[in-house]
């Protein structure tokens, strides 16, 4: 298959403002793991189903193939440093950072825009990485901005 290179992807998809969430679960062991995740999207209405997408590189991986419930947390303006740690290889990512758990016992992040309960019902190959569908089973909102990242930096949008 071939396609255009990396950096001109990059280049086109930078040209695609996406809102910035925070994907959560649990290992097999039951500690939390997380990693900041802008491949997101919809999918279905009936039923109410999303799609996130993670390297298979990425330690999120080995546990999303484990969990049976995820949460994505959806960043608000304030919460640019907490998207740069979860996106960075650090030893414990949960290290300070509040959250309380949901039902399932997964992180659900403090200050957040939105977070999404999902359980997750399919995985399908893509590439270098693997696209889980999720249910949305719960989940909450709030009246803060949101987060965005367009061109390789962050934004805030003023609503």
């Amino acid at each position: 298959m071939h396609g255009v290179d990396a950096a001109q992807f990059r280049q086109l998809l930078g040209q695609f403002a996406t809102g910035v969430t925070i994907l959560t679960t649990l290992t097999p062991e039951g500690r939390p793991i997380g990693m900041t995740a802008s491949s997101v999207a919809s999918v279905s209405l009936d039923p109410p189903l999303l799609l996130v997408s993670v390297n298979k590189q990425h330690d999120m991986h080995a546990a999303l193939l484990k969990a049976k419930h995820f949460v994505l947390n959806v960043l608000s303006q304030e919460q640019e440093g907490l998207s740069r740690r979860f996106a960075a290889d650090h030893p414990d990512r949960f290290s300070g950072v509040g959250f309380k758990e949901s039902r399932f016992g997964v992180p659900v992040l403090e200050g957040v825009l939105a977070n999404i309960d999902c359980e997750k019902l399919e995985m399908v190959a893509g590439g270098d990485h693997t696209v889980f569908f999720g249910l949305v089973i719960d989940g909450a909102v709030s009246n803060r901005s949101p987060l965005l990242y367009y061109r390789g930096g962050y934004a805030g949008l003023r609503v």
